[in-house]
C-alpha cells in the first residue's frame, strides 16, 4: 500500500494530529482531513499551534486509529486559508463538543 493511501485512510479516520512547525515543539491540535490535506483551526477560543503561519514548513504526525501508536510523520506547508461555506461548516461539525470560535484557518499541504 503506497503512503498516500496509508495517509488518507489513517486520517479519514484520526481526530487529532501531531503539528510541528519548524524550529517548535509538536503539538496535538484536532484536526478535519478534507480534500486530501489537514485542516487546522486556532486562534479565538480554540487551540494554538506556536510557529504556525502561512508558508511555514511543517511535520504532521499521524497516529494509527487503532493502535495508537505512530504511524506516520510527513512533511507539510501550512496555508492560511479562508474556509468556504462548506468547509466551515464541516469544521463546526468536527467540532461535537465546543462552540467553534477560531480566528483562522490553515491548509496542511502534505508533502
Amino acid at each position: 500500500m503506497e503512503i498516500a493511501q496509508v495517509l488518507d485512510n489513517a486520517l479519514r479516520k484520526a481526530a487529532a494530529v501531531w503539528v510541528r512547525p519548524d524550529g517548535h515543539a509538536p503539538r496535538l491540535v484536532w484536526a478535519l482531513w478534507r480534500d486530501g490535506a489537514v485542516l487546522v483551526a486556532v486562534g479565538g477560543a480554540e487551540q494554538t499551534v506556536p510557529g504556525l503561519a502561512d508558508g511555514v514548513a511543517c511535520a504532521v504526525t499521524v497516529r494509527s486509529p487503532s493502535t495508537r501508536s505512530h504511524l506516520v510523520e510527513v512533511a507539510a506547508t501550512a496555508r492560511l486559508v479562508v474556509p468556504d461555506d462548506d468547509t466551515a461548516a464541516a469544521l463546526r461539525a468536527a467540532r461535537l463538543n465546543a462552540r467553534p470560535a477560531w480566528t483562522a484557518v490553515y491548509r496542511l499541504e502534505l508533502a
